[in-house]
């Protein structure tokens, strides 16, 4: 979850909730008296308390001396977002339930992830998967298909024993060596 940050008269400022270090969410949570998980859960809910700490946090590596009680930014200054990541994993998830179940549209996903883009730290980048995904996979013509390749006249079975990586010739001096030896070839 990404929180957005922006200070009156400022530039947003983007502060990912991933970044953090494991001390660092123990500061975060003795600072705002809350467990990580309810945290998560604000952020999710845009919950103020949930912001600020994360935000404080982060941007006390910056900022060491940065005193809690002295980041306290206006209610409409912080929101969160969905990272790029977050909304390719809710997009695709999403598309996999509706192939699964016979109930679900892939109209009535598409009408669901419209909620998403407003969310989205990229709303452009959410847009366009939730597109692509819609059309289905990409039909391949006879321009996209890879040439196919004449099948090898004898194939050898795959062997789970490791190859040897030595120059040398391997075998007795009398027995030829894959690598010496010529296909014979068949008078048939």
């Amino acid at each position: 979850m990404i929180i957005v940050y922006t200070p009156t008269g400022g530039e947003p400022q983007e502060y990912d909730a991933r970044s953090l270090r494991v001390s660092e969410v123990s500061i975060a949570q003795r600072t705002a008296g809350m467990k990580w998980g309810e945290i998560e859960q604000g952020l999710d809910s845009d919950d103020p308390e949930a912001m600020r700490v994360i935000v404080w946090v982060i941007k006390k590596r910056a900022e060491p001396t940065l005193r809690y009680g002295d980041f306290d930014p206006l209610i409409t200054e912080m929101t969160t977002r969905m990272s790029r990541q977050e909304v390719t994993d809710y997009v695709d998830n999403a598309f996999a339930l509706a192939e699964t179940d016979p109930d679900v549209t892939t109209d009535h996903v598409v009408g669901v992830l419209q909620r998403i883009i407003a969310v989205a730290v990229d709303p452009e980048h959410a847009e366009q998967l939730i597109a692509e995904k819609a059309a289905g996979p990409k039909e391949s013509t006879a321009e996209d298909a890879p040439e196919q390749q004449p099948p090898p006249e004898e194939s050898s079975p795959s062997s789970t024993t490791p190859t040897s990586t030595s120059s040398e010739a391997t075998g007795s001096g009398s027995s030829p060596t894959s690598s010496t030896s010529h296909p014979e070839l068949s008078t048939t």
